[in-house]
């Protein structure tokens, strides 16, 4: 009996070592919100000044349509000052098995969007961007209709550094269903560079994408808040950015198996 007792015990013993590791694997969480200390801003451009003026208004966010206008709403400010479509990560872990298993960044055209507006890409990774557009009521120069077919969009990606850029890639998409797919090619990564995408038919169309170098990363949600899950325990420096409005960042203690708290506010510049 004694024997068997014993063995119980060991068992139970040699499970709880196994698993420590695991535990410990797993890290805490962080969360906070971003805030900005400053008001909305936006863009307007002009439908008429464009290709497929009828059908680009078609958009059914309302708060890019106002009458004749397209807005791009540069800078979102919501309740409390917080940050619509701010980028959080981790930016002082370099994990080689995420950005090798990384499996590409997805962008679509939408109603002459670039959906998401802010994300994240991957060095040396595919970024993906689909045509979803077609305008059955352009008729073409020749009448024939091409708009059917797909609304024209060129994809063009520059990596942006301070006030200087210089063309990734620059691919048209001219029918729905079309596709890129492309690496992205940084050289200026370690200085803080960041992925921009226009389309060079609707200057209103853009997207920014921030490179990371490990999972542990979010796009805030509508009212500035995050929350990033299973970061390792222990100090680790955490970035705040937004395309438009700038980027701070902050150190943080992450408790294993516990949480850690990081606010950020971004200053008008």
């Amino acid at each position: 009996m004694r024997k068997v007792v014993f063995l119980a015990m060991f068992i139970l013993v040699v499970a709880a070592f196994l698993t420590a590791p695991l535990a410990s694997y797993a890290g805490g969480t962080v969360t906070g919100k971003v805030t900005y200390a400053g008001k909305s801003e936006e863009k307007e451009f002009l439908f008429s000044k464009f290709p497929n003026p009828k059908f680009c208004p078609k958009n059914p966010n309302k708060e890019l349509v106002k009458g004749e206008k397209r807005i791009l709403p540069t800078i979102q400010v919501g309740k409390d000052g917080g940050l619509k479509a701010a980028v959080v990560a981790v930016n002082d872990i370099e994990d080689n098995a995420f950005m090798e298993a990384y499996k590409g960044t997805d962008i679509v055209s939408e109603f002459c969007e670039f959906l998401p507006f802010t994300g994240v890409v991957v060095k040396k990774k595919n970024f993906h961007v689909e045509n979803h557009d077609s305008d059955p009521d352009d008729p073409g120069p020749k009448g024939d209709f091409p708009g059917k077919k797909g609304v024209l969009h060129n994809p063009h990606t520059f990596e942006v550094l301070g006030p200087s850029s210089s063309t990734v890639f620059n691919i048209a998409l001219a029918e729905k269903g079309s596709k890129l797919d492309k690496p992205v090619v940084l050289r200026k990564d370690k200085q803080g560079s960041i992925l921009r995408l226009q389309c060079d038919q609707h200057e209103f169309m853009q997207g920014f994408y921030l490179p990371v170098t490990n999972p542990h990363y979010v796009v805030v949600k509508e009212d500035g808040s995050f929350e990033i899950k299973d970061v390792p325990a222990g100090k680790h420096k955490l970035v705040a950015w937004h395309p438009f409005a700038g980027k701070v960042e902050a150190e943080v203690d992450v408790p294993e198996g516990g949480s850690a708290k990081a606010n950020f506010e971004i200053k008008k510049k």
